[in-house]
């Protein structure tokens, strides 16, 4: 027997269960919402496990409200961004902004784990994961199912794609890898967050949220110094981190295991097909630079939740379907590029070896520390994106 439903999120990750979450409080009956898939399972008690994951003031707002911010996080107040080897760095101070904090890190699981309990309560129908190149769409016309999206056994009048990068037509590979691992500092300082760029790509250190003295490390470098690093005894990891970093934490020991993954730009340029739309993963995949990735993904969820509220009321008003997501496609347009600029670009020009380049980047980093009017529209799109 062939299911249906109004709404089917293709993704259980952050933004699939986010945006079910948006989705199910604007609907009388939950359950013609389906999410396929399942988030993974990961020990959310394990404080040597690197994957965390930066959550910005925008992020932390959306979450409180649907009441699934993360049982532990740690606080940014404070983002120090400097290149080595080079004149000029940047403080982005929360006090500036009249915010707590900037920004946020918690476990990838802890993050998981509220969402789901609340998804638990909502009524919304859970499903077995699907692959997103299973979908097919009917073609338009008189005749045409008023489900037109088919997943395996079931049949939607919307199909959302949260996770996974097919599909991408804007791509780049950055000849980087990310190194995650977690390291303990012997002096350690609250709420501070760093930003090092150097020659093979940036390093950033995060407050950790399972100690005040832990810091979740993603260092960015070329493949072959990654697996490297990942092979190092962590003796000789933690050596080779202080000397990447300096000593503005004391010596950092590196604690537990290492991941590494490879860093690439896909995107689509058109994130609405018909009846099928693309958010998150799905839409942008990019690099790490900021954090801002998951921040970006969210903020599709609620954006695609506020576009679709008037055809949730009557959703057998196509037309109504149809203006809602051309919309949705324009209104993100702006946040989308701008985010992905500023990760794309940041990254390729502070490590192209160029003096003349790293000089002038660093002039740049030096501006907007001196000046807060050219430091807060960096600060306001790191915060909260690009609105309009």
């Amino acid at each position: 027997m062939t299911s249906r439903y109004d709404v089917a999120i293709v993704g259980a990750g952050p933004v699939g269960m986010a945006l079910a979450l948006m989705l199910a409080s604007r609907v009388p009956d939950p359950s013609r919402i389906a999410l396929f898939g399942r988030a993974s399972v990961l020990a959310s008690t394990d404080a040597r496990d690197p994957r965390t994951l930066a959550l910005n003031e925008g992020s932390r707002l959306a979450l409180d409200a649907m009441k699934a911010w993360p049982a532990h996080s740690a606080p940014i107040r404070n983002i120090h961004v400097s290149q080595s080897g080079r004149l000029g760095r940047t403080l982005i101070q929360h006090t500036d902004f009249n915010v707590t904090a900037l920004g946020h890190v918690a476990h990838y699981t802890t993050l998981t784990d509220a969402l789901d309990a609340r998804l638990r309560e909502s009524g919304i129908s859970r499903r077995d994961p699907v692959k997103a190149a299973d979908i097919q769409q009917d073609e338009p016309g008189p005749a045409a199912d008023s489900h037109p999206v088919r997943i395996a056994d079931t049949r939607a009048r919307l199909v959302v794609v949260a996770d996974g990068a097919g599909g991408a037509d804007i791509t780049r590979q950055y000849d980087q890898h990310a190194v995650l691992a977690t390291a303990r500092a012997s002096q350690p300082r609250t709420a501070w967050a760093w930003e090092r760029f150097r020659s093979e790509g940036p390093l950033a250190v995060l407050p950790h949220p399972a100690g005040d003295d832990l810091y979740a490390i993603v260092w960015c470098c070329r493949p072959e110094t990654a697996n490297r690093l990942q092979r190092m005894a962590e003796p000789e990891f933690s050596r080779a981190l202080n000397d990447a970093f300096g000593d503005r934490l004391g010596t950092l020991h590196a604690q537990g295991e290492r991941h590494v993954f490879p860093l690439a730009l896909k995107a689509r340029r058109q994130v609405v097909q018909r009846r099928l739309v693309a958010i998150g993963n799905a839409a942008q995949s990019l690099h790490p630079v900021a954090g801002q990735g998951l921040n970006l993904g969210l903020r599709d969820a609620a954006q695609l939740s506020q576009a679709l509220a008037p055809w949730l009321a009557d959703v057998h008003a196509d037309a109504s379907l149809a203006q809602a997501l051309q919309h949705y496609g324009e209104r993100r347009r702006l946040d989308r590029s701008v985010t992905g600029l500023l990760t794309d670009v940041m990254p390729r020009a502070f490590a192209t070896g160029l003096a003349p380049v790293e000089h002038l980047c660093g002039a740049a980093l030096l501006a907007l520390d001196l000046s807060r009017t050219l430091r807060a529209p960096l600060a306001r799109q790191l915060l909260y994106g690009s609105r309009r």
